[in-house]
């Protein structure tokens, strides 16, 4: 069996052929990434269904939105961008705050296993297969700073102990009602975003904003989906940590579709031009 840290060097040296190949690119994200494989229906953009995506110079397409509103990070093509920048030197709040972002994409993947567990729900499945790629993007800042990975690999398991008892708490609250469940889904995509600022408002390091940026507008995507999901069954959603201006924001403006920084796109986009495509069921 290949082991993760195979994977993930098979995952960067094919988002470097797709960045001087880009023709070559859901061919190869097909074959040789197993979150992608299952959802990729060929044809340009092909990913699960119809999505709409945003290309980078280099034919980096490092931000997925699917038509279920799930954000995915192709790790390949955010290798591709990431390595184009110098890496720098990690203060000790810069360390802990990729250790952190890595387990706490964790507990958004693990508790929306879970709740898809107990109630079916397809939204659930649908951001957990995106948190998957959300923790890979951690990963590689992992990789590239030769950081010890904290995630274990079960499911529901943390080393960080708040994150632990904040799995067990959310888990709790998201069995109660289908309601809760999707209420659950919209706090832990504020929790999200908070931490992700605030890591952020911490660094200088461009590789490192450049994956907490495209996690937090995934994040602010997601936020959307459950709230939309909340709205559909009549329930007003009331914000637990964003201040209500931010909050309104947020959820007042379309689902985010470019990658972040200062391209085009629907949303920031990031040093591209837009795309769309169209794939099989």
């Amino acid at each position: 069996m290949v082991s993760y840290s195979q994977m993930l060097v098979i995952a960067i040296i094919a988002g470097l052929v797709v960045a001087a190949f880009p023709l070559y690119g859901d061919v190869l994200r097909s074959y040789l990434f197993p979150s992608y494989r299952a959802g990729y229906a060929g044809g340009e953009g092909g990913w699960r269904g119809q999505g709409q995506h945003e290309y980078g110079e280099a034919g980096e397409r490092v931000v997925e939105v699917t038509e279920e509103e799930a954000t995915f990070v192709d790790v390949g093509d955010l290798w591709s961008a990431i390595s184009q920048i110098p890496a720098g030197e990690l203060s000790e709040a810069e360390k802990e705050g990729i250790l952190y972002m890595r387990e706490e994409e964790k507990l958004a993947r693990d508790v929306y296993l879970r709740l898809y567990e107990i109630w079916g729900l397809q939204i659930f499945r649908n951001i957990a297969d995106s948190e998957q790629t959300h923790m890979d993007a951690v990963k590689l800042l992992i990789s590239r700073y030769n950081l010890e990975d904290p995630a274990p690999s079960e499911v529901g398991k943390f080393s960080n102990l708040t994150l632990q008892e904040l799995y067990y708490q959310l888990v709790e609250l998201g069995s109660k009602s289908l309601e809760d469940a999707l209420k659950v889904g919209a706090m832990i995509e504020e929790i999200d975003i908070v931490d992700l600022k605030r890591h952020i408002n911490v660094t200088d390091n461009q590789d490192i904003i450049l994956v907490y940026e495209n996690l937090m507008k995934g994040s602010r995507n997601h936020l959307r989906a459950f709230v939309s999901q909340l709205e559909s069954r009549g329930v007003e959603y009331v914000p637990q940590y964003l201040s209500p201006e931010e909050y309104q924001a947020i959820i007042s403006t379309p689902i985010e579709t470019g990658n972040v920084g200062s391209g085009q796109g629907q949303g920031a986009g990031w040093r591209g031009s837009k795309g769309h495509g169209k794939g099989g069921s």
